[in-house]
């Protein structure tokens, strides 16, 4: 089973999509970075995602050692038929960012309403885009770029991300998150979950997903198929 492939300067991966499931469920992968961050820019540039489809939770994050303690920083993430991305810290407690607590599973998140495709099929559609996030001492900020929108420094050895507008989510410590103490030491890791905490546990709250199958462990054990575009 070939999920993983380099082309012409291009990584790709995916899930097995031929297989009816068995076991633990469907194979899939999960890259995860030796090196370790505290602070900097991460920028992505891609072509393409999972598709919004039911079953899946696909995400671009970064997490520390000993969670939440060392917080986490869910850069690209969705499930089942979501449209638009939901940006996340995830931390111990102790902090507030964008006006609600961190702490735990539920972490605090910022999405975006309207405006770009910047998640699933809709991004797949608009051909991708860029996402970017900067840490510092003083916030976590992310953007997204739509394909021949992005900054023209944003993929060259010195972006200057002062020039690149407001981001489309913005985590401003101060008084009430200390972000050094509270995010350190990261990963940064690329997977695609089926069903999970998140994807399967709202599933009867998607009536796209619920009309398919009872659960989701059985859609995804049961249809390799709807899979092909993850």
């Amino acid at each position: 089973m070939d999920l993983f492939n380099v082309s012409n300067g291009q990584v790709t991966w995916g899930v097995d999509h031929t297989n009816i499931a068995s076991g633990r469920g469907r194979t899939s992968m999960r890259l995860t970075s030796k090196a370790q961050y505290t602070h900097g820019l991460v920028v992505l540039d891609l072509s393409h995602m999972p598709s919004s489809i039911c079953g899946t939770w696909p995400a671009f994050w970064m997490v520390g050692p000993n969670w939440p303690h060392s917080g986490e920083i869910d850069i690209l993430e969705g499930v089942n038929t979501q449209s638009q991305n939901r940006m996340t810290m995830h931390t111990g407690d102790g902090c507030i960012l964008a006006g609600s607590s961190c702490l735990g599973s539920l972490g605090c998140h910022i999405k975006p309403e309207g405006g770009a495709a910047n998640y699933g099929t809709g991004l797949n559609d608009a051909n991708g885009g860029v996402y970017a996030m900067q840490w510092t001492s003083g916030w976590i900020n992310i953007w997204f770029f739509p394909r021949g929108r992005e900054p023209g420094d944003i993929l060259g050895p010195h972006p200057n991300t002062g020039n690149w507008g407001p981001p489309t989510a913005s985590f401003v410590g101060g008084d009430n998150c200390n972000i050094d103490q509270h995010f350190k030491d990261h990963h940064i890791v690329f997977d695609t979950t089926f069903c999970g905490d998140w994807a399967g546990n709202v599933w009867g709250q998607d009536s796209t997903c619920s009309a398919l199958a009872g659960s989701c462990q059985d859609y995804v054990h049961n249809n390799p198929e709807a899979f092909r575009d993850s």
